[in-house]
């Protein structure tokens, strides 16, 4: 499959700015996933914005739901 970059920036909701990954979304999972961690588009806006990452958060967050 070809990356949509375009398209996959218009729609990346992270931000952190200087990121050379956004919206290379394999490219975004590989590196977070490295640090035992999801990309920012999986979080809802307030917590993407606090940079808490982690697998706990994304749980914390979700469990919720």
């Amino acid at each position: 499959m070809e990356c949509q970059l375009e398209i996959n920036k218009a729609k990346c909701t992270c931000t952190y700015e200087p990121c050379e990954r956004k919206g290379k979304c394999c490219d975004c999972l590989s590196y977070h996933w490295k640090y035992n961690q999801l990309p920012g588009c999986l979080f809802p806006p307030e917590i993407e914005r606090t940079y808490d990452r982690s697998l706990k958060r994304f749980v914390e967050v979700y469990r919720k739901s």
